[in-house]
């Protein structure tokens, strides 16, 4: 089992949400990376995150797991708190990396330029806890 971290990072009342190069113009998540061999869990979320956006996290914490069968791996979700805001991300791995408020986060969804992950992902739920309830299910990735 090839352990991943999952990491939604937020800023005051904003989240970091992250576009792959590869996934199309509307599909974003947050952070994620492979645990490196003799890295802990919270070494690796912090380095994915410096190494992904730039950005220096606090207030690491623990949210919760899940199984993904690609390529065997424990996705291990976790919350952070940004103690820098600067974006300063590799243009060969992310196309696009964006702070949204809550009400940027709704009319990016509702308009369909914005999609979540599915709801049986771990980003869901993270997504779902910082935008305080349940998210339409039009707002996921079809």
């Amino acid at each position: 089992v090839a352990p991943v971290i999952m990491i939604l990072i937020t800023h005051g009342r904003k989240m970091l949400l992250a576009r792959k190069v590869g996934w199309g113009n509307t599909r974003y998540s947050a952070l994620a990376g492979f645990v490196e061999p003799g890295e802990t869990l919270e070494s690796t979320v912090i380095r994915e995150t410096r190494e992904e956006v730039g950005v220096e996290i606090k207030n690491i914490q623990y949210f919760g797991s899940q199984p993904w069968p690609y390529p065997a791996s424990l996705m291990l979700g976790y919350r952070a708190t940004a103690a820098t805001t600067a974006i300063a991300h590799d243009e060969s791995e992310m196309a696009e990396v964006r702070w949204y408020t809550r009400g940027e986060f709704e009319a990016a969804c509702r308009d369909g330029s914005l999609q979540v992950p599915g709801r049986v992902t771990i980003a869901w739920h993270l997504i779902a806890d910082w935008y305080g309830g349940d998210l339409p299910a039009e707002w996921s990735r079809r």
